[in-house]
């Protein structure tokens, strides 16, 4: 049965469900509404304990995490996940509310009520890392074609999307159609999980779940079928393994370009060797270093990128975007007021001009021409020597 807004499912006595647009003032009036209409034991939010934390200390980003991203190779995830938080900013200044207005009201709310609190959302570093684990280049392409296009200047009336079912479908569809794994990962899977943890929840009492309007249908008519196996839930909080052919394929040229090496070392040829070295250390530097300066790297991140490359594409494990990253943050550390104003990144551009930003470009691009470079060098040594 559906309450009188298209936004407010009741899917039976226990359970209430409110889709929101999470940028919008009007969505958070709603929630408050629903609250005291409801009167649940339970406010069930879509937010996970880091989503949380962000939305109530955007502060606590700082030098250290950057710093901890790089070294823990997390640096590509950070970047991704700033490209898709930069969407929702730019509409929440159109709207003038910043993105989670509704959702922190929820959690606001079920404090000053004495009400139990639960954040029933998969933990978003499980959903980035399954959604860029399944993604296959082309749609990752795809997706970050989409995030960096240029803004069109058309106004978006988020209040009248989040009330209006049928569009919110088609989007989901259009975005299921244009990159299948993201559609799968960040909306049915999702949808599977929320309304597990919410059938959960009706367990102890009434709940009342506030969730993006995008995963009101989806949430609904999971709720109203069988639950999921613990199988299935462990499967959803799960990072997909890597096949044994992606597994060995890092490793491939570097085993080859060592054991070619090694070869005209026991034949004797010092000519080819050095022939061979010089190709191999010239390409890896000279791209890992051009893809670093090509986003206004620092002269010392640049040669960085230049000096681990060689090595770095003989050893999978290690990256020289992690040395060029590392150097970046030293020489050029990102200052309180750079650290702010990622977090509150709005435009694309302080990617290459704000400190954060180009920490991250640095890395990411460092690791980019460093794997060009090898694949390009690999084969030309090959083809002078057979």
């Amino acid at each position: 049965m559906e309450n009188e807004s298209s936004a407010v499912v009741n899917v039976d006595e226990n359970i209430r469900l409110v889709g929101t647009a999470h940028i919008s003032r009007s969505s958070a009036d709603l929630v408050r509404e629903q609250i005291a209409d409801f009167e649940p034991d339970i406010v069930a939010v879509e937010l996970d304990v880091d989503r949380l934390q962000a939305l109530e200390n955007p502060q606590a980003f700082d030098e250290e995490t950057l710093g901890s991203a790089i070294k823990a190779g997390k640096a590509p995830l950070l970047l991704f996940q700033s490209l898709l938080a930069t969407q929702q900013r730019k509409m929440g200044l159109e709207t003038g509310e910043k993105p989670g207005v509704d959702l922190l009201t929820a959690v606001e709310e079920a404090k000053q009520n004495n009400l139990s609190l639960s954040l029933i959302d998969r933990d978003v570093k499980i959903t980035l890392r399954r959604v860029w684990s399944k993604m296959g280049f082309f749609q990752k392409i795809k997706v970050l074609n989409a995030l960096l296009a240029p803004e069109e200047d058309e106004e978006i009336d988020v209040d009248a999307i989040a009330e209006d079912s049928d569009l919110i479908s088609e989007m989901m569809d259009e975005l299921r159609k244009m990159v299948p794994a993201a559609g799968e990962v960040l909306i049915d899977e999702r949808d599977e999980y929320l309304a597990s943890r919410i059938r959960n929840e009706a367990s102890k009492g009434k709940v009342l779940a506030v969730m993006g309007a995008g995963h009101l249908k989806g949430v609904e008519e999971k709720l109203l079928t069988e639950p999921p196996s613990e199988e299935r839930i462990d499967e959803l909080l799960a990072i997909p393994k890597k096949g044994v052919v992606k597994k060995l394929l890092p490793f491939s040229l570097p085993a080859v370009m060592i054991g070619v090496l090694a070869y005209l070392v026991s034949q004797g040829d010092v000519e080819a060797l050095k022939e061979s070295t010089l190709t191999w250390l010239s390409i890896n530097a000279a791209f890992a270093a051009f893809f670093v300066l090509i986003v206004g790297g620092h002269p010392l991140s640049i040669l960085s990128a230049a000096i681990a490359s060689p090595i770095t594409s003989l050893n999978p494990t290690l990256a020289a975007g992690w040395f060029a990253g590392a150097a970046q943050l030293k020489f050029s550390a990102p200052r309180t007021k750079d650290l702010q104003e990622f977090l509150m990144m709005d435009k694309l551009r302080l990617l290459f001009t704000n400190r954060t930003g180009k920490v991250l470009m640095v890395t990411v691009m460092g690791n980019i021409g460093s794997s060009i470079g090898a694949w390009i060098a690999g084969p030309l040594i090959l083809g002078s020597l057979f």
